[in-house]
Order: C-alpha cells, then structure tokens, then sequence
C-alpha cells in the first residue's frame, strides 16, 4: 500500500515538472518558437546538409556551405544505427524549451530520490536545479547541445550513487550505462568532461572511505568495476559519433597547433591560453550565485536603454572637445555589466534560499556526500575564474588530459549548479527527519550561518558603494567624474534591489526553519514555504532572460533568412530585438538568393557586409568563404587569421581566388553590391610550377603572393609523393567540374603533360579518396589549405568521394554496445525478479 501511495506522489511530481514547464513556456500554445541565435546560425550552417538529407533519404558528413568546407560531424549530421539519440529524441518530445525544462526537473528529481528516497524533498530539489538561470540564459542563446547534456547530469549521477551508496548493482549499472549514453548522445563534451572532473571527489571519497574500512574493501572495487563498465557501454553505444568526432577534433582549432608564432609554438596541443580563458569570472563575480546583480546582469539588460539615453544627456551638458569624446569612447562597455568577462548574456545565479541551504548542508548533511561536494564545488569555482587564478588554469592545461580542448572556464559552473541543491536537499532532509542531529547543534549551525549570511548581505547593502565600486578599471581610467558617478549610483541601485530580496529570501528561509526547531511549524509547511519562496526567486530572474519576448512566429524561427519585407512583417519585427536583425538583413538575402538563382554552378561567396565569420546567412543560400561554428578547421582558421584580420588589398584578393570567391557582396545592409569575381581561379586547375617550401610558416606566407593559378605551395615533406611523377606545362590543358555533391565531386580533364590538379576544396586527411578513372590514387595537401592529385596526361575522369571509415566501424562498436546493454539489462532485470518471486515464496 505504502509503495503504492509513493508511485502516486511520484506521479503527481512528474504531473508539476510538466505544469511548470509549459506555465514556463506559455507562447508554445500559440504556436510561437524560440528564436535563439546559436539556431539561427545552425540554419544557415546546415542547410546543405538538411537539403541533401531531403533529397536524398542518405546523409552527408562533408558540406560545402561553411568555411570551404568540413565535416558535419558537429553540424547535426545523424549516424546509422544510432538507438541511444532515438532514446534522447523520445525523451526530449515536447516543444522547445518545455522539453528541456522538464527534463531539468525529472533529471533531478530521480538523484533526488537516489539520495534522501523522500519524494518532497527530490521535488524541491528538482525546482532548485531545474530553475538555475544559467540554464535559461544558455537555453535562450541557442545553446541546445549543452542544455541537452546538462539535463541528463543528475540521472547519471544517480546510477552512479545506486551503485556506490545504495548498492543497488543491476539498477544503478542500467541507469548509469543508459544515461552516460544519453550524455554522449547530447554532445557536448565540454559539459560532460566538467561533471567527471566533481565525480573524480565521488570516486576519491568512496575510496578513502573503503581505507578507513567504513565500506568494505570488495563492495568499493566491485561498485567501481560495475560503474567502469556501465561508462564504457554507454560510451561504446555513441562509437560513431565519439570515434568521428575524435578524429575531426584532432585537425581543428582544438588540436595540435600548426604554426609557430608569439602566442603559440607549432606541435602544441590545444587551444592558445588566451582564448581558452577569455571568458573567466572574477573572484568577486563568484558571489552571482547568490546575489545575481552583484556585478551587474548580462550585458543588454532592459535598464540599460534608460541609462543609455541618460549617459547621453549628460555627455551633451558637460563634454565639450573631440578630444574628450574620444577619452569617453575608451571607457564604454556595458553598463549594466561591470564583471571580469568581456561580456555576458546573464549571471549564473543559483537562488539565495538554494545558496544559503547549501551552505546548511555542509554542516547537515552526511560525510559521504559532504566532502565530494565540498572538494568538487571548490575547484570547479577556483577553475571557473580562469585567468583570475592562473596558477590552478596553467597547471590544468599544462597536465590535465583535454583540459586545454575547452574554452570560457566560467561554464564550468554547471557543477556548482548540480551540487548546490544536492548538497542543499540532504542537508534539510537530515534536519528535519535524522535525530542523529540534537536540537543545539541544529540551532547553533542555523544562527551562525543564518545570522552570518544576513549579516553579509547587510554589510555589502551599507558598505557595497566602497567594497564593490561598481565600475570597471577601464572605465575609471577614461570616464570622467560625472558619468563615472551616475553609473556607479545607477548600478548601486541595480544591485540594491536583487541584495535586498536575497536577504528577505534567506531571513524567510532561516525563520521557517528556526520555527520548526521550536515546534511553531509543521515540516511539511515548511518545506511548501521555501519552495514556493524560492521558485517565485528564480522564476522571476530566469525571465529576465527567458521570457515572452523570445518567442517568435513560426515562419521567423524555421525560416530567418527573409528575402521580402512587408508592412506585415515590419509590424511583426517592430519592438522585437531579436527579430530587428531579420528585418535588417532581407536586402542582403535577396542578393544572395539572387546570386545563387541565376548562377547555379559550384563557388562560393565572400560576404563583407554582415560579418564573413560570424554569419551563416550566405550559408543558406550558397557555399560561403565565412560562416559560424566553434571548431573550424585548424588550417583554415590559421588562413583566417593571417589574411583577414587586416583587409590587404593586394594578398586578401590572391586568397579569395584560390578559395574560389567567385562573387563578393560588398557595401552595406541597406543597398548591398553583388560583384562578379572573374579572377578567381575556379572549381580546379591544372599547375606546373611547384614551389617547395620547409615550414608550414613560409607555406602560409607564400598562398598570398604567389600567382596560385601556375604555382602550387608544397610543403617538402610531400616532395616523396612526386617520386616518379613529372609535372609539365601545357597551356591547352584543362580541367572541368561536371557534377557536384558535398561528399562526392566528378571532373573531366585533358591534358597533353602530366600535371599537378589543384582543387579549391578544403584538404581534410581522413575521409576523402581520389580516383582516376575509377582506380583509387593518392593525394596530397598544397596552397597550404587544398587538395591536389598528380594526374597523367591523356583524357581523364577524376572523382572525389567522402568516405570516412570511422562511421562505418562505429555503427558496429555502437550496435554491439546497444546490444549490450540490452541484453545485461534484461538478464539483470530477470535475476531481481526471480530474487523478489523467491523471497514472496519463502514468506508463504
């Protein structure tokens, strides 16, 4: 009856995470979609490879449109076989964001459970984790992938915590193995590498206690050989994506270096440092898990407008020279963030009431998830301010494996947002239900943390002028008094707010609590009251950056290109920031649109007006020298780099030929230029000088200037390839694109000579084969970026198709594992059966 009545409560739950998330959500009843600009982006970027998909009912992992060209492993492309992402898109099938919320809440609500096996209290923790603004700031931004991760932390760790705490072998090893599966399928590594780095505390815990023989010895190997192994099954079912992904990582931004300059030595491995911790927190930052506008909110929150016009007025009254002007200019950023980072859509507030529990449970809660959580939450922090602790960030990349893969260390966090309402649910649960804990102890505990955390609050609140300052370096090195002061007195007020509610939120809390010690106050009440206190906290913050105004009308979220404006839409667009951009653009969409209708052949397009590498609206309708995405391919990234940062007119040109610019969008949104390129130098063509340099340096150097059209840039270390080949000008000779598809190009060729064919496609080691005439020959990198092919003389057809071996090698290491995982499951799930038959039988 009991277990009946718990199913009951835990459905009901189930029924709350559904309500919340779509009382969240409301606009999705109208049929409106989240606009996000991470999606926009992945729209443009993909649209070759969703075309093709339509086209063809086959999937493509090489597209054109971005870049020149590279894999689509990280672009949305689907692997055969693929059981464990079917399961992810089953659970993830409600509308967006609702799918995500719920999944925060259910995820957490299943630890919760694991941990404290009390309903109520995995209810509340399931709205402290599921309500975490960090969530709905990435959610908005478009950050789906790392959401999608993130909703399957507290479920993973639940498995793990069946096994090591509950011993609940055969549960906790499918829980474990189905949802490390989950977040592989979710792909964002990033995410999953931080959350096993606060599990390493697990691990080291449950092994010191296994020495100190407070867990036996065999129930701590055997736990970890049974977690190893779930890991490795749910590893092994995403073999295709993890085995692709492993080998495309290794020749992009997040590999080895290639060129040796001032901020980096070629053969180093990584990231440089600069852009691995451009965006660290600031020690003080770290207080935003409690206080959100400590340091400001994101860096466009709604009370900047006002501040905005205000600035201005006061610039009009007192400034009165150029020069000071130009002082003034130095000065700005946001002015409503005045944080370390170089910007931010929001803080990463974890709620006052959640935060202060936390702190409660360190104290409450039981050692065995005491000091885990403690020693993980302290370096996760310490590791989140990144270039503010160099000391910790240097050793980490210079040691750790893969640290030196990730940039923006602030977003290790997430740990912090997981364990705080862990840590914060068991250290209630402890004082409220384990007698353990006397009466004096949980008093004195409560009124020194209750008592020093408001009093912190008030000392920030009457001193936080002087402690805080509320402006940048920066800006009191070029602001003048005036304005230095009105935004100092502005973000006072700013913060003033939030810092009062925290202390309203805490006192509420610690009071509830205190009146329970003394008998004033049922438990129950208690716990409805700081849920229903801390819920109304987050909600309201979270809809700072989440809210109405993020949703749009269908046609703008699937369709944001708009070639053709109307009164209509620009009623649609008028007030709406994150549709003003659709708006804007429609005059360079319909250029490119035009373009790729009258020109249908195979080129690509340098578009100068919205930002060639951080657009992907040349994307969507034609392949583009720029485009958007995180992990480029080194050398193209290097090219980007070196020629584009400043606009040559001489060497910037001789890069666009060789990358086949064949059409190049110039001037500005309002009336942009499509201009012809006729010296571009086509899909491919034949050289007969070879310039054969020693570094990969002077091989970058040299694309500029050299006439690419009869010279090819070889690196010396493929002078073996033209052992017995000769290379021989012949000024009749040809070569001619016939057929294109992203993962397969055809030509014809004539030649009189032997001749080196150079293709303005991206060279990419793994995946690509060249055949002459059907017989598979080797091929080799030149101009630094492209592929080449010897080709003898005589009449030919030339072939390139994308075949990469790790996506059929994977299916079966994935289907294996799936199968696997299947059949242990199963045969785990009819040994507990038989267990409970048994016991039912010898109880008769």
């Amino acid at each position: 009856m009991a277990k009946n009545k718990n199913l009951i409560y835990i459905a009901v739950s189930i029924i709350v995470f559904i309500v919340l998330a779509f009382l969240y959500s409301t606009p999705v009843f109208t049929g409106k979609q989240l606009f996000q600009h991470d999606i926009v982006q992945y729209r443009g970027g993909a649209k070759e490879l969703i075309d093709y998909r339509a086209d063809t009912g086959k999937e493509t992992y090489w597209s054109d449109s971005m870049f020149g060209g590279m894999p689509t492993y990280q672009m949305g492309s689907r692997f055969k076989g693929d059981f464990i992402k079917n399961i992810d898109s089953a659970l993830n099938s409600f509308p967006r964001p609702v799918n995500y919320i719920f999944m925060l809440f259910a995820g957490f609500f299943l630890l919760g459970m694991v941990a404290v096996r009390n309903w109520k209290y995995a209810l509340l923790g399931a709205t402290f984790f599921g309500l975490s603004t960090y969530f709905y700031i990435a959610i908005a931004a478009g950050h789906n992938g790392k959401i999608n991760t993130i909703e399957y932390f507290a479920p993973l760790l639940a498995g793990i915590l069946l096994v090591y705490i509950r011993r609940q072998y055969i549960w906790g090893f499918i829980v474990t193995a189905l949802f490390m599966g989950l977040q592989i399928a979710a792909n964002h590594p990033q995410m999953t590498y931080y959350l096993f780095l606060a599990l390493g505390f697990l691990f080291l815990s449950e092994l010191i206690r296994a020495i100190q023989k407070k867990i036996p010895m065999k129930h701590f190997l055997v736990s970890s050989g049974i977690i190893a192994a779930a890991c490795i099954i749910g590893v092994g079912m995403n073999s295709q994506r993890i085995m692709a992904n492993s080998e495309y990582v290794k020749e992009t931004v997040r590999g080895k270096q290639i060129l040796t300059n001032d901020s980096h030595t070629g053969g180093n491995s990584g990231m440089d440092k600069e852009s691995m911790l451009m965006w660290s927190y600031g020690k003080l930052e770290t207080l935003n898990l409690f206080i959100p506008r400590l340091m400001g909110g994101g860096s466009q929150e709604p009370e900047g407008k006002e501040m905005m016009n205000r600035v201005q007025e006061l610039v009009q009254e007192n400034v009165g020279s150029q020069a000071e002007m130009d002082r003034i200019s130095k000065g700005f950023g946001s002015l409503t963030y005045w944080g370390d980072q170089p910007g931010t859509s929001g803080p990463a507030y974890q709620g006052a009431i959640v935060c202060f529990l936390a702190l409660l449970g360190f104290f409450f809660a039981w050692k065995k998830y005491r000091y885990w959580i403690l020693g993980a939450t302290v370096l996760t922090i310490f590791l989140a301010w990144g270039s503010n602790f160099m000391a910790l960030s240097d050793f980490f990349i210079d040691f750790v494996p893969f640290y030196n893969k990730f940039r923006a260390p602030s977003s290790i966090l997430v740990v912090v947002e997981l364990l705080f309402p862990l840590i914060a649910i068991i250290g209630l649960y402890r004082f409220f239900k384990d007698n353990e804990l006397t009466q004096e102890y949980k008093q004195k505990i409560l009124l020194y943390v209750g008592g020093g955390t408001l009093g912190f609050v008030l000392i920030l609140l009457i001193f936080g002028k002087s402690l805080l300052g509320f402006h940048t370096e920066n800006e009191k090195t070029y602001l003048p008094p005036f304005l230095l002061d009105y935004l100092s007195e502005e973000r006072f007020k700013l913060f003033r707010i939030d810092a009062l509610k925290a202390f309203i939120y805490v006192a509420i809390a610690a009071g509830v609590l205190f009146m329970v010690l003394k008998q004033k106050l049922n438990h129950n009440i208690a716990l409805v009251i700081i849920g229903v206190v801390s819920l109304f906290d987050l909600w309201t913050v979270n809809k700072r950056y989440l809210n109405d105004d993020n949703y749009v009308d269908k046609i703008f979220a699937e369709n944001p290109f708009q070639t053709e404006s109307s009164d209509l839409m620009a009623e649609k667009v008028q007030g709406n920031p994150n549709l003003e951009p659709i708006l804007a653009n429609v005059n360079v969409n319909k250029t490119l649109e035009t373009i790729a209708e009258k020109d249908k052949t195979h080129y690509r397009i340098f578009n100068n007006i919205l930002g060639t590498f951080s657009e992907t609206n040349t994307s969507y309708f034609k392949s583009s020298i720029g485009g958007y995405h995180a992990v480029k391919l080194r050398r193209y990234d290097d090219v980007i780099n070196e020629y584009f940062q400043i606009m040559d007119s001489v060497r910037v040109p001789n890069i666009l030929n060789l990358l086949n610019a064949k059409y190049l969008v110039l001037g500005g949104p309002e009336q942009p230029q499509a201009i012809a390129n006729p010296k571009a130098n086509g899909n491919a063509w034949f050289v007969s000088n070879l310039q054969f340099v020693e570094s990969p340096n002077q091989e970058i150097k040299s694309i500029g200037v050299i006439d690419s059209k009869k010279t090819a840039v070889i690196a010396a270390s493929d002078k073996k390839y033209f052992e017995g080949k000769t290379v021989q000008a012949d000024p009749t000779a040809f070569i001619n694109l016939t057929n294109y598809q992203p993962n397969e190009l055809e030509f014809k060729s004539q030649s009189k000579t032997p001749q080196l064919a150079v293709f303005s496609e991206i060279y990419y080691p793994h995946g690509w084969k060249f055949f002459i005439d059907e017989k598979e020959v080797p091929y080799i990198k030149a101009d630094y970026l492209l592929r080449a092919v010897h080709v003898p003389a005589g009449k030919h057809d030339i072939r390139m198709v994308f075949e990469p071996e790790v996506i059929e090698k994977g299916k079966w290491i994935s289907l294996i594992c799936f199968g696997l995982f299947i059949l242990l499951s199963g045969v785990g799930i009819y040994v507990l059966y038989r267990k409970r038959d048994k016991r039912q039988v010898e109880a008769i």
